[in-house]
């Protein structure tokens, strides 16, 4: 874990970062390479995304690995060993629809249709039971966005206080155990879990009951008189349950920062956008040509920033300070590369945009304003005062 201070870069300063440094590595691998760290090279041409490509890539994910993990499940033995890659799979793409399609169709902005986004959003919210659409559309625009944002009628603020049990005035080192203490607690996991039922029945539209009934009511009574349950535990559960809340609870600590005690002005553009960065993966090239650096080098981008990308900061995470400028960006399909247009034009009337490379560097950013943060301002005991929220739903993706 990295003790030092978390490095801040302001982008518009143009500094040498470890994207350029991967511009010796050979042509082919560059967009691959964008892909990875979520930063484009200037100038670099976007592919040609989509909304529905979002939805097909996420949904095809999904059902990839849950077909891997089922095969592997059937074949048994040693080939047991290769459940966890289907079960990443199968987590990214879960994760891609829920920080993405579901996402937007909140915002009302996956395909711009009323009719379409609603009946996406519902039936997402019964596949993967989060919270119901409509309840968390209104919440997320309301007291995620505008005013609200980063004050205690927030949920992302709500989950850090209640859900992680973290608050001003806690070291960095404190909040990583806890944090990671979590994140193996079978407790802390049931939980979540039935908060995650509970937010997604109440009040849910009738639509998103029948979906989730029928999914998960037929599921179980057919492994159950087949004999196949257990497989269905471990091939369906373990990335929807245990795996989706880790990487839920290690997207939320990189989120947004707090802001600092004594912060007067609380509105303009330079407010809210201090609150975001952009959080790139991976690291430099080995300076020289030593076999041994360059082998480390690629060790650790395919063992520590891979899993990082693929499981954690899916999709359009590592670039969300782009949508909280622009959350109804008719671009956010093409989010690497629309935030990198952006930043080419100048960010027109906006703050310069700053990024931090590494989850742990950009972890320990968060938790160190949180630390300094107003424990008066963000004193858990006033979050029912100023929220209706149930305790229970408090907990934020």
């Amino acid at each position: 874990m990295a003790t030092e201070s978390p490095r801040h870069l302001d982008e518009s300063r143009g500094e040498k970062d470890p994207r350029e440094s991967m511009r010796v590595l050979p042509e082919f691998m560059q967009h691959r390479l964008t892909l990875f760290t979520g930063k484009p090279l200037p100038g670099q041409r976007a592919p040609r995304w989509t909304p529905s490509y979002h939805l097909v890539a996420g949904v095809a994910a999904m059902a990839a690995g849950t077909a891997f993990s089922a095969l592997v499940w059937t074949l048994g033995a040693w080939w047991l060993l290769l459940l966890p890659p289907g079960w990443a799979v199968t987590l990214h793409g879960m994760r891609n629809l829920r920080m993405m399609v579901y996402h937007q169709c909140a915002h009302r902005n996956m395909y711009r249709r009323r009719g379409a986004d609603l009946a996406i959003g519902r039936a997402l919210s019964s596949v993967l039971v989060i919270q119901n659409f409509e309840r968390y559309s209104r919440e997320h625009v309301s007291d995620h966005h505008a005013a609200h944002h980063m004050t205690l009628r927030d949920p992302t603020v709500q989950a850090f206080l209640i859900s992680l049990g973290l608050g001003p005035g806690m070291t960095r080192r404190a909040m990583w155990r806890r944090v990671l203490g979590k994140t193996v607690s079978p407790l802390f996991h049931l939980q979540f879990a039935v908060a995650r039922a509970r937010s997604f029945w109440s009040a849910a539209a009738p639509a998103e009951r029948a979906t989730a009934g029928l999914l998960y009511a037929g599921a179980a009574a057919i492994t159950v008189a087949t004999g196949t349950w257990a497989a269905f535990l471990v091939v369906w559960w373990v990335p929807l349950v245990p795996l989706f809340q880790v990487s839920n609870t290690l997207r939320l600590c990189v989120k947004h920062t707090f802001p600092p005690a004594g912060t007067e002005v609380r509105r303009g553009r330079a407010y809210f956008a201090s609150l975001t960065n952009a959080i790139f993966i991976g690291e430099s090239v080995p300076a020289g040509r030593g076999a041994l650096a360059w082998g480390r080098w690629t060790a650790r981008m395919l063992f520590v920033h891979a899993p990082a990308r693929y499981l954690v900061l899916t999709g359009d995470t590592v670039v969300h300070d782009y949508h909280h400028r622009y959350p109804a960006s008719r671009e956010w399909h093409d989010y690497l590369f629309a935030r990198q247009r952006d930043l080419d034009a100048g960010h027109h009337g906006w703050p310069p945009y700053e990024h931090v490379w590494g989850l742990v560097p950009a972890i320990d950013r968060v938790f160190d304003s949180l630390s300094a943060a107003d424990p008066e301002e963000y004193d858990v005991s006033r979050i029912a005062s100023v929220s209706k929220r149930e305790l229970f739903a408090a907990f934020d993706d």
